[in-house]
């Protein structure tokens, strides 16, 4: 686990150098980069060194519904009737199944260069109709994470209604959350059971499922619990039109202004999806720290909409504040979200380098979202080669085909718009190694 290890090219956040030895220590962090004077332990010859990448929105038991729904006989079909077949998976997994769901998406995970993910967990209960639920499946999810070796913060999703003032019903009884008291109790035994299974590579973070879920005074419960508790609050948000006109209708308020009004800020609070935010909104949710996390492929799968990005990428400025998920875990490929998080904006603009930095650069955009801002936006040192960040990497093949002809310069962008999985060499998490 420690010692000095250094690779033909290392990205240092701007550009990728050579020279560069990083040292972790015992304890799985980093402790020193640069131009070190001893010989390293670890030499990665061919290969150029980056930080992990972070699904900083995942649900990972979506992935066993690869394949299914992509037929629509009679008539269209939409988020909605998606819906209805992610409620029938949910009916058919018991414990065992749900777990091997799970760490066949974490493995998954790490063949594609994501060291780190935010899994927004929701389905707690195997057993419903007790009036407590039994939360068979929380646990699960830390299982698998440690078997595939993957970093999680686990987004434990507060989820108490069916839809806006409506309750549960059919497979959302699964979902169940009575109480923030309960919730609570629940996010104790978790923090426990993490300190059990992997206490350097497991942390916890506050969700609420969405505005449909939970009402103003319960989203303000949970959020204020978590800030007490330096905790990271995540929550879908505005994904669908009807998310819309069922607020407007109960609140007479966009959700995203529900939420505002609910938390009284937005610190520490990351927006995921966020299609069809407003733009006044969406300009006080960044003013008060707010993330948004963006999960193109999803998003695209389910015929969401697209998001606002130019607006927000003004807005946020330098700083970033837009990450990336893998969300329906259709299809796990962090070079895809990063790619796919620009073309669609071309296509919705009709231009080309829609997120782009002050030098123009589109590559150190994308790859800030899928690594610095959402190991930010799940609190965790993590998403940058630099002293006391977790020692999490990725390398790449520099003798992959699809990245024949690169040169420092053009890396990254080779990678990010030209290159797949296969030239992924093997991944790195707390300074243990992984090779494909």
């Amino acid at each position: 686990m420690a010692g000095v290890l250094e690779a033909d090219w290392t990205w240092t956040g701007e550009r990728f150098e050579s020279g560069v030895r990083v040292r972790v220590g015992d304890d799985g962090r980093i402790t020193t980069v640069g131009p070190l004077a001893e010989a390293p332990d670890r030499r990665l010859e061919g290969q150029a060194l980056l930080p992990g990448m972070v699904s900083a929105h995942s649900h990972a038991f979506q992935r066993g519904l690869r394949g299914r729904g992509e037929t629509f006989p009679g008539e269209s079909g939409s988020f909605w009737t998606w819906r209805r077949a992610m409620y029938g998976l949910v009916e058919d997994l018991d414990p065992d199944a749900f777990e091997g769901l799970c760490l066949r998406t974490f493995r998954e995970m790490r063949r594609a260069g994501i060291t780190c993910v935010g899994e927004f967990h929701y389905f707690h209960h195997r057993r419903i109709g007790d009036g407590s639920g039994d939360h068979a499946m929380d646990e699960r999810v830390l299982r698998a994470a440690a078997a595939a070796g993957i970093r999680i913060a686990l987004l434990q999703v507060y989820y108490r209604t069916g839809g806006i003032g409506q309750p549960l019903e059919g497979g959302q009884l699964h979902f169940a959350s009575p109480s923030p008291a309960a919730y609570w109790e629940q996010m104790a035994r978790l923090a426990e059971a993490m300190g059990r299974i992997d206490p350097l590579r497991q942390s916890l973070g506050a969700s609420v499922h969405s505005l449909r879920a939970a009402g103003p005074d319960e989203l303000a419960a949970i959020y204020d619990e978590a800030r007490r508790r330096d905790l990271p609050f995540h929550i879908h948000v505005e994904e669908q039109r009807r998310e819309i006109e069922d607020s407007l209708a109960f609140y007479n308020r966009h959700p995203m202004a529900v939420l505002l009004d609910a938390l009284g800020t937005a610190t520490d609070v990351t927006a995921v999806h966020c299609t069809h935010t407003d733009g006044e909104d969406m300009e006080r949710f960044l003013a008060g720290g707010g993330t948004v996390c963006i999960c193109p492929l999803t998003e695209g799968n389910l015929g969401d909409g697209i998001a606002a990005l130019p607006r927000i990428h003004t807005l946020a400025g330098q700083a970033g504040a837009v990450c990336l998920g893998s969300d329906s875990n259709a299809r796990i490929s962090m070079l895809e979200e990063m790619r796919w998080l620009e073309y669609v904006q071309r296509l919705a603009t009709e231009s080309r380098g829609v997120l782009r930095d002050g030098d123009g650069s589109v590559g150190r955009v994308l790859f800030r979202a899928a690594t610095e801002t959402g190991a930010r936006a799940l609190r965790v040192d993590a998403g940058r080669i630099a002293p006391g960040c977790w020692a999490d990497f990725v390398t790449l093949d520099l003798e992959a085909p699809t990245l024949a002809g690169w040169t420092p310069d053009t890396l990254l962008d080779a990678l990010i718009f030209g290159a797949g999985e296969e030239a992924i060499a093997g991944t790195c998490v707390a300074g243990v190694w992984e090779e494909r």
